[in-house]
């Protein structure tokens, strides 16, 4: 595993727990409909969050929020849509982005909700 993916799967892994604490039930991690991946699938009483979760180990090439453009959009959202089908769930969907930045020195997370709508 290279240090990208490594820091991506640490990420991945504080997200949770983060959602944890927040009161979600963490459903799924790294969840699978074809060739597309949702990071994190959880919930509470209102929502299913479907979850895109961006690590980096600094800030200079741009937030990491900023990495989840219309095409990773997409297919989170065909993700999502095979998802719901599956579990034929009831739930309001929304999409959140959770973006870390890890340094040696701390550790930083912003929890973006509603992050991007579905489009027509």
């Amino acid at each position: 595993m290279t240090i990208a993916q490594e820091l991506g799967r640490e990420g991945e892994t504080i997200a949770s727990t983060y959602l944890i604490e927040k009161g979600f039930l963490v459903k799924e991690n790294n969840w699978r409909f074809r060739n597309d991946e949702i990071d994190i699938i959880a919930e509470n009483d209102e929502f299913i969050l479907i979850v895109e979760v961006k690590t980096r180990s600094g800030i200079y090439f741009g937030a990491p929020e900023v990495f989840v453009n219309r095409a990773k959009q997409k297919n989170l959202i065909r993700a999502a849509q095979a998802y719901i089908e599956k579990t034929d769930s009831d739930k309001e969907i929304r999409f959140d982005i959770i973006a870390i930045v890890k340094t040696k020195e701390k550790t930083i997370i912003e929890h973006i909700e509603n992050a991007f709508y579905p489009t027509l």
